[in-house]
């Protein structure tokens, strides 16, 4: 999955030494003096929408869904993944901190997007908690203190903006609802064995901006998804790729799912469901299904672009498609990302990202 493998690739790319001994995309299965997360974690905010040195990886993942005046359906992605080669932080050049972005916006007929890649301790990527910006080059998410509320969270009003050879973005984010702790009250298992990261969202941003294209711009609005999760060693050796997906249902629901898949055929999942108010209900391995429909061929190889999704304890029963099925991240560790309808017993729309498929 590219909120791990992606940064991994990275760091294995960007280091001399090789690595020895490591499962999916170069994670190690020891945590080799990190921190390991632990059940029952103790948030602090604003503190924690900071970058955490002590743990290997961790990213700041935002897509939103949008659309323009006439309804077309546009996605866009802003990403920042932190690496660490040791468990502290530096100045300058003695820093093992590693830093790579990823933008992209998705349109019906175009899929386009970046990658940056910066060493920490220079001043050119980075995460400050107070008050908050999370930027690579000129890449930035910042908080907007002229539209934040008092004593509201540092995340719930943000500018956003990236750029690539051929495309830009810049938006206004402003959330109306609370953070959601994923997992168990934000520990979140990532394999029968027991694998796990720290991970919360905001689900509930309202967007409005443009989109500057190779034919123009485009104003745009809609909802979106930021994800923060950071961990040491959430992988098994077993697991071969990831299928996550987000929802932004008519409902006012939020949904977010995903499913590990095994070397032995078989799949980890877990999913859960977020009432209009923010109250999440996790749900654990088995619970979801995700079923591939449809496959087209994508950069050389078979990609599902069209799923069955099931969560029968919320009486979901959902078919989602890709609104491009060319969204593919060539970037250092390839993947694909993109908004998807949401058609079925629920309505709505939402992002998917899935990895491992002929890597």
């Amino acid at each position: 999955m590219s909120r791990l493998a992606a940064i991994l690739i990275a760091l294995l790319a960007l280091q001399s030494a090789p690595a020895a001994g490591q499962g999916f995309a170069g994670l190690g299965t020891e945590v080799d003096g990190f921190a390991a997360p632990r059940p029952n974690p103790r948030f602090r905010f604003p503190e924690d929408h900071g970058a955490h040195p002590a743990y290997r990886i961790e990213w700041w993942y935002l897509t939103a869904v949008l659309e323009d005046a006439d309804g077309t359906q546009y996605g866009a992605q802003w990403t920042l993944f932190r690496s660490a080669l040791e468990p502290h932080d530096a100045q300058g050049w003695e820093t093992p901190q590693l830093w790579m972005g990823h933008a992209a916006i998705t349109t019906p007929s175009a899929h386009h997007y970046a990658e940056r890649l910066a060493r920490g301790g220079l001043g050119v990527a980075g995460v400050e908690a107070t008050p908050f910006q999370a930027f690579i080059d000129e890449w930035s998410m910042r908080s907007a203190p002229d539209r934040l509320e008092a004593n509201a969270d540092a995340l719930a009003a943000l500018d956003l903006s990236a750029r690539g050879e051929d495309f830009a973005y810049a938006f206004a984010l402003d959330a109306n609802g609370p953070l959601v702790f994923q997992g168990d009250s934000g520990f979140s298992v990532k394999s029968a064995d027991g694998q796990a990261s720290y991970y919360y969202s905001q689900p509930f941003y309202q967007v409005t901006g443009t989109l500057d294209l190779p034919e123009g711009e485009v104003e745009v609005t809609g909802q979106a998804w930021l994800d923060r999760e950071y961990s040491s060693q959430p992988l098994s050796e077993t697991q071969l790729g990831w299928d996550w997906v987000s929802f932004h249902l008519d409902s006012g629901d939020k949904v977010m799912g995903f499913q590990l898949r095994q070397s032995d055929g078989s799949v980890y999942t877990a999913a859960s469901w977020i009432t209009p108010d923010g109250t999440p209900t996790a749900f654990e391995d088995g619970a979801l299904s995700m079923t591939a429909l449809e496959t087209a061929e994508v950069a050389g190889r078979q990609i599902p672009v069209r799923w069955r999704v099931e969560l029968p304890a919320r009486h979901l029963d959902v078919e989602i498609a890709a609104v491009n099925s060319h969204s593919w991240m060539q970037t250092l560790f390839s993947y694909w990302e993109g908004p998807v309808s949401v058609t079925g017993s629920h309505a709505g729309g939402g992002y998917l990202e899935m990895t491992g498929y002929g890597d």
